[in-house]
């Protein structure tokens, strides 16, 4: 397994261990210009349980793969979390701001893997 892929089951287990839902993740390798190869998207059900995931998404990325985050945007007011791996990009949202931004459907030919919510 490479090691970004590595990368992607380790911030999927993080999202899971605070249960984040809607787990989406987009396989930009044959994108042309795009700026990383796996689009991670996903919810919380408030900017505290954002904030949560994000934590925990560094975390596992960290324990699991060694690999911490270039840059995070938006802890401010946490609804609209975005952290930078640089070959994986996760997106954690409260669920109005990830509808209101539709960032699946950005790019329409990447295939789109939907996780299963953990109850």
């Amino acid at each position: 397994m490479t090691r970004t892929k590595e990368l992607v089951q380790a911030i999927t287990k993080g999202i899971q261990e605070k249960k984040g839902q809607g787990i989406a993740i987009a396989d930009m390798n044959g994108i042309d210009g795009a700026i990383c190869n796996y689009f991670i998207i996903c919810q919380g059900n408030s900017p505290m349980q954002v904030q949560a995931i994000t934590d925990s998404v560094e975390e596992f990325a960290w324990k699991e793969t060694h690999e911490k985050p270039v840059h995070i945007v938006g802890q401010e007011n946490a609804v609209w979390v975005a952290m930078d791996y640089t070959d994986v990009m996760v997106h954690i949202f409260v669920p109005d701001m990830r509808e209101y931004y539709n960032l699946e459907n950005l790019w329409e030919d990447a295939p789109l893997e939907r996780v299963p919510d953990i109850d």
